[in-house]
């Protein structure tokens, strides 16, 4: 019954303890009877534990030079990559003979060498992109989309779009997904755009069109970052994925484009209303076309006459005060960094002290207990009293009353 587990024996080590301790004041035996620990367990555990006696080598063993000579084998080039059951059998049929497999695999275990003895490919470690653009033409994010065609023939349809203001600021659709493609839309678009070096940021997944030595080598040419995806991480990629499907869920987008050139005219008048007549909602209902080129303040203007004149008409339709256009963000991430909160909890002393009403200045210093008798008399106090109810107003009163 004594023999088990790791946790059981713990537990039986420390009955024995408490055995030994008990057994001083009220005899082993009793000690032993009351806790339902055998007493020759207490008598063993008396017992200074010897060290068993090192294991005699047997004569039949391998010596030294032997097994460094099979360790050598083992690890040479020719079967460095082989277990050792594969080397012992190639040996065997070569008419050599060292020793058994299984003597093998104990010398390796001797070197701390019984492992995985191919070369493994170790994945690289990616780290999570964390872009910031406070303005237009600083962060670019784009992707290829596959469109049906006929037949099943597929159309690939390349977009780059201004993250900061959602503005598709080039856009291509091709026979092909191609390396040489992108990077001449890329260019031609950078040059329309007028992006000058070290301005721009460049983001796209891990297709194998983003990450060609063609597109690497023009971006490091015309002064280009370049940032990807993690593998098998859309959400690293957001605001073209976010592109795409509105494109896709589009009233008029076709289940079947009927040729390229019905594919290109359906693209063309997608883009010019993604642009110039959608209202995006990350953007204060701006379209992208007039956050990108710097038209948010005349636009924001006209909105704010329109409520004013709205507020004056109808005041008390406004029960918030005078109403306001929706703002443009300050800034656009793709990753923001996690930001650190603190938990103010009332084990902190120095949080105690800085919460109003709460008296906890002379607890934290001494660690007194509340008297018993001043706990039941606060239970028992009623909760309509005057001065908490003043209390509890006083400090929502302000929230509570809000002037139109």
């Amino acid at each position: 019954a004594w023999a088990g587990s790791q946790g059981e024996r713990e537990r039986r080590a420390m009955m024995i303890e408490v055995a030994e301790e008990v057994g001083e004041n009220t005899g082993v035996s009793a000690a032993c009877r009351a806790l339902s620990v055998p007493r020759s367990s207490v008598y063993r555990a008396r017992k200074p534990k010897i060290p068993p006696a090192p294991r005699p080598t047997p004569d039949r063993a391998l010596s030294p030079t032997e097994k460094r000579e099979v360790r050598a084998v083992l690890n040479s080039e020719r079967f460095c990559d082989s277990s050792p059951r594969e080397v012992f059998a190639t040996l065997l049929d070569e008419g050599s003979y060292y020793c058994h497999w299984r003597t093998m695999y104990r010398i390796l275990a001797e070197h701390d060498e019984v492992h995985e003895r191919r070369n493994q490919r170790q994945h690289p470690t990616y780290h999570k992109p964390e872009l910031r653009a406070t303005g237009p033409n600083m962060l670019w994010s784009w992707d290829i989309a596959e469109l049906r065609g006929p037949n099943r023939v597929h159309y690939y349809l390349y977009t780059i779009l201004d993250v900061f203001s959602r503005y598709v600021v080039g856009w291509m659709i091709a026979l092909e997904e191609s390396a040489e493609l992108a990077r001449t839309l890329i260019a031609e678009t950078c040059a329309k755009q007028g992006i000058e070096k070290d301005q721009l940021t460049l983001h796209a997944d891990r297709g194998s069109a983003m990450r060609s030595k063609s597109v690497a080598q023009l971006l490091s040419d015309l002064g280009v970052a370049k940032s990807h995806s993690r593998p098998y991480t859309p959400t690293d990629n957001p605001y073209s994925e976010a592109q795409f499907k509105t494109m896709k869920y589009r009233p008029d987008y076709p289940e079947v484009f009927h040729g390229i050139t019905d594919a290109r005219r359906w693209a063309r008048a997608f883009f010019h209303w993604y642009n110039h007549v959608h209202h995006h909602t990350g953007l204060g209902l701006m379209t992208p076309a007039t956050v990108h080129y710097d038209q948010v303040d005349e636009v924001c203007q006209q909105r704010q006459k329109v409520l004013n004149a709205a507020y004056r008409a109808h005041p008390e339709r406004f029960v918030g005060g005078r109403p306001t256009p929706p703002q443009l963000p300050d800034e656009v991430w793709i990753n923001p960094p996690e930001r650190e909160h603190r938990i103010i909890g009332f084990a902190d002393p120095a949080a105690k002290a800085s919460l109003p009403g709460v008296q906890a200045g002379s607890r934290a210093k001494n660690g007194a207990f509340l008297d018993a008798n001043v706990h039941r008399a606060a239970l028992e106090k009623p909760v309509d009293q005057p001065e908490i109810i003043e209390l509890f107003y006083s400090k929502f009163q302000y929230e509570l009353s809000q002037d139109a």
